[in-house]
């Protein structure tokens, strides 16, 4: 068994009035990815996508900081974590094995804003479909960072915010809320 795991800390925390935290586990047995995560003070009663982001090439991601709001607005949205993150990679959604980011099938925050998410993922299917889409079938964990999204859609954001996906994806469902580094914690 390998295990690895990311403490998620606050994004745009003051900017929204909550700042959401968590961990996530990912837990690399035989031929299945066992994945937890349990998230706390999220914006409540809405559906929040989640995602390890990484670099195809095998370069390290980091969280970003205020240093990556390049636009000085005083918001990190999911644009300007591409520099320290890469892309968005596999979703923690009903099917990560399928790797079909855009969709209406992620957790929902209770209106406490809490929320947990549990998934066994067959791993060589994850891997199949990883390699199909980046060239490479080594998930490389360790070098990834995994990020919280969602917003109230009646929440005012500025104009500056980017993370428009299409009409259907708009900036309150990509702005980042948690994110954090993942990290091998046993072997």
């Amino acid at each position: 068994m390998t295990k690895y795991r990311a403490d998620l800390t606050a994004l745009n925390g003051d900017q929204i009035g909550t700042h959401a935290h968590g961990y996530v586990e990912f837990e690399h047995i035989a031929n299945n990815l066992h994945i937890t995560l349990e998230m706390f003070d999220t914006p409540a009663n809405i559906q929040h996508w989640e995602h390890f982001h990484g670099f195809p090439d095998g370069q390290d991601a980091t969280v970003p900081t205020l240093a990556q709001d390049s636009n000085h607005d005083g918001w990190i949205d999911l644009p300007e974590t591409e520099a320290v993150s890469g892309t968005t990679m596999v979703p923690l959604d009903g099917a990560p094995h399928h790797m079909h980011i855009p969709n209406d099938n992620y957790p929902v925050a209770n209106e406490d804003g809490y929320y947990s998410y549990q998934k066994d993922v067959p791993y060589d299917q994850l891997q199949a479909k990883f390699k199909e889409v980046f060239n490479d079938q080594d998930l490389q964990l360790d070098k990834r960072v995994v990020y919280i999204h969602g917003i109230p859609n009646d929440f005012e954001l500025p104009v500056t915010v980017g993370g428009k996906l299409n009409d259907k994806y708009e900036q309150h469902v990509t702005l980042p809320i948690a994110a954090g580094k993942i990290k091998k914690i046993e072997d």
